[in-house]
Formats: C-alpha cells, sequence, structure tokens
C-alpha cells in the first residue's frame, strides 16, 4: 500500500463529510474547528489511514481522486464540474497523444483533466484571455502538478489567433462567446477534428450552434446537459437525495468535415 510521502495531495474528510485539501509539508500544521494535525503525523502513513486530531478529532487521510480535488482547490475563475469533465472527455473523444487546444484556462481544472487524457504523449495549449486568470491557472496547475508538464502550454491571448498555429485534434471551449471562435476553427482545424464547447445559456448554446451550421464545415452537431444526483442506501430506505448538482452548463459537439 502507498504511503504518504513529502509533496503529496492529501484529502482529510471528518465524521460528517467535512473534506479538507492539503499538501504535504514537513514541519506544517493543519488547523481546523477541531484542533491541529501535524503534516508530519500523516507522512510515512499508508494511505486511507485515520489520524487524530489534537482534541480527538478523527479524520481519514486519502490521496484525493481528481474530481475530488476539482471540488475544494482554491478558485479563480468558475471551474468546469466533474460531472460536466467526464462528457466533455467522452463525447470529444479526448485521448492518449492527442493535441487539445483550450480556452479558457480558468481556475485550471479542465486543463488538469485534459493533461491525463492525453497522457505525455499528447500536447495541451491552454488559452486565457485574462493576465489574473491566467496566473492563477499556472499556480492551481503546478501546485497539482508539482510543476507545469513538458507537454502544456500556457498562453495568454484570444484562442482565435492560435487555432491555426496549433492545428489541434481536438478544439474545448469554455468561453462566453464559442460562436466567435467558428470562423477561425473552420479555417484551420484539419477535417475529422472535434470541436467541445461549453456554456451556461441556451442563447449562448443557439448562437454557437447556428454558426456552426453556417460554416458549412460542421456535422453531427449536439446540444446537451448533464444532471447529477445522488441516492441515498440504508436498509430498506432507498431514496434520491434531496439536492443534486442539476445545471451548470451546456455541452456543444461537433465534427470538422471536408464538405467537398
Amino acid at each position: 500500500m502507498a504511503e504518504f510521502a513529502k509533496g503529496d495531495h492529501c484529502l482529510l474528510t471528518d465524521g460528517k463529510g467535512r473534506k479538507f485539501l492539503l499538501t504535504l509539508d514537513p514541519g506544517s500544521v493543519f488547523h481546523f474547528h477541531n484542533g491541529m494535525v501535524a503534516h508530519d503525523d500523516i507522512i510515512g502513513r499508508p494511505q486511507g489511514s485515520v489520524v487524530k486530531s489534537s482534541l480527538g478529532g478523527r479524520l481519514v487521510a486519502v490521496q484525493p481522486r481528481l474530481a475530488d480535488y476539482i471540488l475544494n482547490m482554491k478558485r479563480g475563475a468558475q471551474v468546469v464540474y466533474p460531472k460536466d469533465i467526464g462528457p466533455i472527455l467522452v463525447w470529444g473523444d479526448i485521448g492518449p497523444d492527442m493535441t487539445v487546444l483550450e480556452a479558457g484556462t480558468g481556475s485550471g481544472a479542465l486543463t488538469m483533466a485534459l493533461l491525463r487524457a492525453v497522457g505525455p504523449g499528447g500536447r495541451v495549449v491552454s488559452v486565457e484571455r485574462r493576465d489574473d486568470h491566467a496566473e492563477h491557472a499556472r499556480r492551481a496547475l503546478e501546485a497539482y502538478l508539482l510543476g507545469l508538464p513538458p507537454n502544456l502550454e500556457l498562453r495568454v491571448g484570444e484562442v482565435a489567433d492560435q487555432v491555426a498555429d496549433v492545428g489541434p485534434d481536438r478544439l474545448v471551449l469554455d468561453l462566453p462567446e464559442p460562436f466567435g471562435v467558428v470562423e477561425a476553427a473552420a479555417e484551420s482545424l484539419p477535417s475529422g477534428a472535434i470541436w467541445v464547447s461549453y456554456v451556461p445559456t441556451i442563447p449562448q448554446v443557439q448562437q454557437t450552434t447556428e454558426a456552426l451550421r453556417a460554416a458549412g464545415c460542421f456535422a453531427e452537431i449536439s446540444n446537451f446537459e448533464v444532471m447529477h444526483r445522488e441516492w441515498n442506501i440504508d436498509g430498506r430506505s432507498v431514496r434520491p437525495d434531496h439536492r443534486m448538482v442539476g445545471h451548470t452548463g451546456f455541452i456543444t459537439v461537433a465534427r470538422k468535415i471536408d464538405p467537398a
């Protein structure tokens, strides 16, 4: 069983399900409502161990999943939620050794997932138009990845200006006006490339879909949203949770074709 080491990410969960995200640093101390826990008391212990705080609180220490990290990390811009990241990767057919052009970088959550999907043989170029968001994303990615890998490039500017230069297999857009990128995508995406965009409102979806259709070189255009509802299972009591992660955004997927 893997043991925690210096620099590892660690997720602590208390008896009420509250979660706390740490990066283990010898000599540091984690403080919370039920006392404190020295990082040295976690380092060297197996993942899944129960640790006790100075006031007797019990916490389970595990390595965070990517979903855990995204939901508990410090944010700048709004993150893309895990329930949407999964469909973006699957319906965008994003896999090993591909080149992905992403915009905007935001808080870096989707960038983390894209890097994992393309693997060390792939390439991710992420573009952010705002300097402050770009700097926050850089710090978040450096913290999660323990430095920036050579197959990740962070750029500041307009993604429409980058499509021809990158020539990506996949174009992934988390922008308020993805329809403004359609012309550049139509001109520079290779045939067979896939477009994925993510927006919060129906007017944005409508404008994007109309722009893709008008371009005359995109097929298999589809729009959908994803809901996430958990269920409580306790003996004979089986019921859906009273709360759910409902609407967060609409996903639009299309394939670039050669109309000739």
